[in-house]
């Protein structure tokens, strides 16, 4: 992946140092498959034969950019490589690093796109790209959004901690702050992990005519790179234009954009492991 970025740039007319190109997609290697590698395999999947990548790995390691076992031989990421990701994850913004992509998918599919994050009354509305046909919903930047009566409430309620989604829910009891259903639900502990289950099975959650009578709601989670949830993507419309199937098109359109934004914030989803 990073060296298909690195290609794209490679003939942008600008002077560069080629030996550090041609290097980097042994880094790169080390990067996407997050284990100890020996010579021959890293080599291998970075396209060289062991006689070039040596040299690179000697000149990267007297830079700490990668380590040698002395054991096993093997090799893996440096301790300057390290502290080179720990600065830029620190310096991550997630909802910055959010709007390029939701701009770019509310382009596509033309319904309203909100962000939210996780605020003192709860999942709060920070950023909304309306919709290319009117919408009267009630919803603006600052809106909080119900724990288990939106669709984007409910991503947060299946990837929080228990306890502290539990906090949340009970903190919006009787708020007038917080958007809900006029017929608040009650869950039962098993009904509540019914819920909580079922939406981690299908990677989103929905709203349908609740809390708003036709309208309808699909939200999912983006995560940073410790695996926590970091935002909810959620988008809406009319039941009579907004296609809510958890496989439709925008369900699976979303879920592609908070993939793209959660794997730039640094998280590993297990599919990228297993590559």
């Amino acid at each position: 992946m990073s060296g298909n970025k690195t290609s794209a740039l490679a003939n942008d007319g600008r002077r560069s140092i080629q030996s550090v190109e041609t290097g980097f997609p042994l880094l790169a290697t080390l990067v996407d498959a997050g284990i100890p590698l020996n010579l021959r395999d890293l080599a291998a999947r970075a396209g060289m034969t062991s006689a070039k990548a040596h040299p690179y790995l000697v000149s990267f390691t007297r830079v700490g950019l990668v380590q040698q076992d002395g054991t096993t031989g093997q090799y893996e990421l440096g301790p300057f490589a390290l502290q080179m990701g720990l600065v830029s994850l620190q310096r991550l913004d997630p909802v910055r690093v959010a709007l390029p992509h939701l701009n770019k998918l509310a382009g596509q599919i033309g319904h309203t796109l909100a962000l939210a994050v996780l605020g003192s009354h709860g999942p709060t509305m920070i950023h909304i790209s309306q919709a290319s046909y009117p919408v009267h919903v009630n919803m603006r930047n600052g809106t909080v959004m119900s724990m288990l009566h939106t669709a984007t409430g409910r991503v947060f309620v299946a990837w929080l901690p228990p306890k502290v989604a539990q906090h949340y829910m009970e903190r919006e009891l009787d708020d007038q702050a917080v958007v809900t259903s006029a017929t608040p639900w009650r869950p039962s502990p098993q009904a509540l992990q019914k819920m909580v289950d079922e939406v981690r099975q299908a990677g989103l959650a929905t709203a349908l005519g609740n809390p708003l009578p036709g309208i309808d709601a699909l939200s999912v989670p983006v995560f940073d790179h410790s695996g926590n949830i970091a935002l909810a993507l959620t988008s809406l419309g009319p039941s009579t234009l907004f296609d809510a199937s958890p496989k439709g098109s925008i369900a699976q359109a979303l879920k592609h954009c908070a993939a793209a934004i959660s794997r730039q914030l640094g998280h590993r989803s297990l599919a990228d492991i297993a590559q």
